[in-house]
């Protein structure tokens, strides 16, 4: 049986865990609110910006811009660049593992030529930099200060090498944000970009598009736009995803540390009326004998 004085050091060690998990949730659920106002402010001019690209790509020929071209059915395989998006810090439940693990099937379907990695995020860099596949690109401590700046570095390094003949296509592998309490993994081609022929992803009707002044200054600006908006509105959708689990994981660390305070206190009021009653037995039975 445990010592008293061990029982305590026990509850003084588990009240400490349980003021750090208290404060994590604090921050997190502060960060949050932020995060999710600037991802739900990105999230409707993505949308409509893949939208609109799609159904541009969907009616012109693939050869007005490198961006939208597709490889060729008998062309060589070059590899595929896939965008891991992970967390630079742990402590957030099931979030980085399901990202790696995602990410790991990608990587296992992808075709024969295999695959280059751009990795963002710590956790991300620490899991695949060490296993050695070929990585691009790293982006590290950035979440702490996420600015549009870093998602436009991603996308220069994802056009080159697309551009230059370097890789087949770009994905770009980040959890969602649905809410609280879920998280989504979300595998997104970001080029070539995808046609919309006959219609959006809610089956209405494409518009025609007129041009002014031309297609091929149209697509010079807003396409290299387009594919910007879609790694910054990845990055918002990690971010405010990673705050919501961490908010989640550090009140279930903290509810945790309470059951288990109060079962150790349980476990050392027994142990001390057992203790207690020892002695009075020892006097009684002293008291007898003399």
């Amino acid at each position: 049986m445990a010592s008293l004085l061990d029982i305590r050091r026990r509850i003084r060690a588990v009240k400490s865990t349980q003021q750090i998990t208290k404060a994590m949730k604090a921050i997190s659920a502060s960060r949050l609110r932020r995060a999710q106002e600037s991802m739900m402010g990105a999230r409707p001019f993505a949308n409509q910006m893949e939208r609109v690209l799609g159904g541009l790509a969907g009616q012109v020929d693939t050869s007005a811009h490198p961006l939208l071209t597709q490889r060729a059915p008998d062309a060589p395989d070059r590899p595929t660049l896939i965008i891991v998006v992970s967390a630079d810090k742990g402590l957030c439940g099931g979030f980085n593992s399901n990202i790696v693990k995602q990410a790991g099937e990608v990587i296992a379907n992808a075709s024969g030529a295999g695959v280059s990695l751009g990795l963002v995020g710590k956790k991300g860099r620490e899991f695949f930099a060490r296993r050695g596949f070929d990585v691009r690109f790293e982006l590290v401590d950035i979440f702490a200060s996420l600015k549009y700046a870093h998602a436009q570095a991603i996308a220069r390094e994802a056009v080159t090498a697309f551009i230059e003949g370097e890789v087949d296509s770009v994905h770009v592998v980040y959890n969602e944000f649905k809410n609280v309490l879920q998280q989504q993994v979300v595998v997104n081609q970001v080029l070539p970009i995808k046609p919309l022929v006959t219609g959006d992803a809610d089956g209405e009707r494409l518009p025609d598009y007129l041009y002014e002044p031309d297609p091929a200054q149209i697509f010079d600006s807003l396409i290299p736009r387009h594919v910007e908006v879609q790694f910054y509105r990845a990055l918002l959708e990690s971010a405010a995803a990673e705050h919501a689990a961490r908010l989640t994981a550090m009140e279930a660390a903290t509810k945790n540390a309470t059951e288990m305070i109060a079962d150790l206190t349980l476990y050392m009021n027994k142990v001390r009326q057992a203790k207690i009653t020892g002695e009075i037995i020892e006097i009684v039975s002293g008291a007898e004998a003399i």
